[in-house]
Order: C-alpha cells, then structure tokens, then sequence
C-alpha cells in the first residue's frame, strides 16, 4: 500500500480505499488465528495470500524491522539443513514450510505496524473478540452445553477451537490483559462489558488446566499492574489501579470457589495443580528426557530434524530450547537465543515511555516474558500468537525508532533533570 503514498492528489480516495482495505484483512487475519482445529487452518490461507496481495503493494521492510528478517531466515536456514539428516524426510519439509511461514508473519506484522500504529488497536480488537468466542466454544465444549461440544474439548480439558488445551490457554493471556488494561485506564461506564470479557477468558483459560497458562496468566496480570503502577506516578490512578485489581482478584476467587464446586471440575483440578505429574518426573519423564536430549545435542551440531525426538523418545522435547537444537541445529538455536533477547531488550528500553503504542508493546513485551519462561517446559515453536507478539514488539521498535529521527534524536539528548538518554 505504502507504493501508493507518492500517487497524484486525485488518487488520494482511492489510496484511503486501499489502506482501509488492508486494515480490514488483517483485522480479519488475526480473529481467524483463534480457530485453528486442523491444519491448514483458515488463518495460514488467508494470511498467505494477504502477504502476497501485500508485497504487489509495495510492503516495506525498513532497516529498524531488518534484523528480526535476518534473524529468522538464519533460524530457518538451520532448520533446512537438519533436514539432510532425516532418514524419511515424509513430515519434515512440511513442518519446516509451516516455520517459515510462521517467521514471514512475524516480519509482516512488524512492518505494517511500523507504516501506521493505529493498527495496534484493530489487532488487539481483532485478538479479544478471537479470545471470548473461542474461550465460549471452550466453556460450553466442557460442560456439554452445546451440540458437538467434544470436539472443543482435549483429554476432559477445555481447548476451544484449537487442536491443544495447551496452546489454547496462554492465547488467552495478550487479549486479557488488553482488557485489564482498558479496564484500569478507561472510562468506568465501559468497565462492564470489559469485565465480562476477562471473566469468560480467564474461565475458558482455566478449564483448559493448564499449568502453564495458569502461571503464564498470573505472571502476567502481577507484572501488569506493576509496571503500569510504576508509569503511572499520580496517586489517584495508583488508589484506582490497586481497587480495581483487589477488585478484580476477589471475583476471580469468587468465580473459582464456585466452580470447584462442581466434582468435575475439582477432581481434575486437583490432579493437575500437583506441581510434578508422572508424565514429568517418571522414567524418561519430560525432565528426563530434557536432561538426554541437551546431552545429544552437543554431538549433533546440525540436529536431528523435526518431530524425529518423538520417534525416539515417548514424547516430544516440550522445550523450546531444545526443540531448538534438534530441529534447527545449533545455528537455529544460537539465532533464537539472540532473537529472544533482542526482542526483549526491545521492550525493555521503550516500555515506560509516553506514546500512542505504548500499551501494546507493554502488553506483547509482557506476554512474551512469560512465553520464554514457559518455553522451558513446552513447545512454542508453532504458536502462531508467539510469532504475532514477535511482530508487534519489533513493529512497536521501529516506530520509536522513527519517532526519534523525525524528531532529530540521532544520539541520547539531555534530560530536564540533567540525566543523559532520551526525554519522554
């Protein structure tokens, strides 16, 4: 679309067609990323051919987004060259297909962000409205409301419209706090229906009995509230931030207590808040196999391919460290470790300033933390949501980066207080 910026006045309508066009489909594109039952899902063919469509427009990828691109193709290089030491190369090309593509989305993201911001608040709408219809489809699934409820439900789990519990519950988390967020700064008259949308995801997430989204989801409201308590410095908003969220915990704690109160529910939840299943800590158990699979890796520079630790073991890695290393090799892994820590450093140096994308790389940046963490005991590598939330951090980067030089801030100017850096 950005080809388009330099056309003659009297195309000017038709620009303003194309660019709310383009909106639209990627509105579109992240709500179908909430409904991925089988693959290919709806959200990888639409997302393609808006990518395509996209690039015949004249998409930019600006030096600020370049990285993450360099990043991910020498991550997808490993991958493509584990691939030579497959035995039966049946599955893997198609697994490393879904990466690349996987990694292409996370650039796309990053670079229509950073050509107009206000696609931050279409994404996050898009993400939310994703988050309550699939976490319905999760609630009324488990508890038979609904005609085919089964196939929303996975092993007496919750998990919406996507094919693992697992996957389902941490979606939950970016669009949950996004309307935690509004909740704790907007108008108190849209409180309501902002409320009503936490407590449907933060139920379906909860269904899905998943400790990993269960931990995801608290890290991340805690981290929340301290970081907007450490932007937000006036009082009042302090006093309204700290009511709202004791508010708020109480009705999730309400909400609990009541539903334990169903055998159903309690029964399997007091299976899986056991912090060491047998699955874990048993004979090739999921730590077990941790600890033998770094061991192999270090003799198998170029990995071992995709899904292969499977066929060798009794499940899969569940570690995105060392998914890493068997199947992209130890130059996928060395490049997911630097992409890892870029993109938070990212984050990290912009997330207290005053700017219209601020919110959306305080939530991304968040979330994202708490998928590294959880990355040690499960598998990331094709969450479409993680690659989206690569996406807005790096896109989020960009724009502050322009920011500045439109503002001739080439190097760190002085601060009112005296203190060197950039002001706010």
């Amino acid at each position: 679309m950005s080809a388009l910026a330099d056309s003659p006045s009297g195309f000017r309508p038709q620009l303003a067609a194309v660019t709310m066009a383009g909106s639209a489909m990627v509105t579109l594109a992240v709500f179908l990323s909430g409904f991925v039952i089988s693959e290919p899902a709806p959200y990888e063919l639409f997302l393609v051919g808006l990518i395509g469509l996209w690039a015949l427009f004249g998409l930019k990828i600006s030096r600020h987004v370049a990285p993450l691109l360099a990043l991910l193709i020498l991550f997808m290089t490993g991958g493509i060259i584990s691939l030579v030491t497959m035995a039966d190369l049946e599955t893997g090309p198609m697994y490393m297909a879904v990466s690349g593509f996987l990694a292409l989305s996370s650039v796309f993201f990053a670079a229509i962000i950073e050509a107009r911001h206000d696609r931050l608040k279409l994404i996050f709408n898009a993400w939310v409205a994703a988050g309550v219809i699939t976490a319905l489809l999760g609630i009324l699934g488990y508890f038979g409301a609904i005609p085919g409820g089964e196939n929303f439900t996975l092993y007496d789990r919750a998990k919406g419209a996507f094919q693992d519990p697992n996957v389902f519950g941490p979606f939950l988390v970016a669009p949950s706090l996004y309307l935690i967020h509004g909740l704790l700064t907007d108008r108190l008259s849209r409180a309501p229906l902002k409320a009503l949308g936490i407590l449907i995801m933060a139920f379906g997430l909860f269904l899905s009995f998943s400790r990993a989204a269960w931990a995801l989801y608290l890290f991340c409201a805690c981290a929340l509230v301290l970081v907007m308590l450490l932007k937000e410095r006036t009082g009042a908003f302090r006093l309204k931030i700290l009511t709202l969220t004791l508010s708020g915990a109480i009705l999730m704690v309400a909400t609990l207590v009541v539903a334990l109160q169903i055998p159903q529910v309690a029964d399997l939840f007091s299976s899986r808040t056991q912090l060491v299943q047998d699955y874990d800590g048993g004979h090739l158990g999921r730590f077990e196999r941790h600890r033998i699979g770094f061991l192999m890796s270090m003799e198998k520079p170029l990995g071992i391919g995709p899904m292969v630790f499977s066929t060798m073991f009794p499940e899969d890695e569940h570690n995105i460290w060392l998914k890493s290393l068997t199947s992209y090799g130890w130059l996928g892994f060395v490049c997911y470790v630097v992409l890892i820590c870029w993109t938070l450093s990212i984050g990290f140096r912009f997330l207290l300033l005053d700017r219209p994308w601020q919110p959306a790389l305080m939530i991304s940046w968040i979330v994202l933390i708490g998928h590294t963490a959880i990355g040690n005991v499960i598998d990331t590598d094709h969450w479409r949501h993680f690659y989206l939330l690569l996406g807005i951090v790096w896109g989020c980067g960009a724009l502050e980066m322009r920011y500045r030089a439109s503002r001739g801030w080439p190097a760190p100017a002085p601060r009112q207080d005296g203190r060197k850096g950039y002001p706010t």
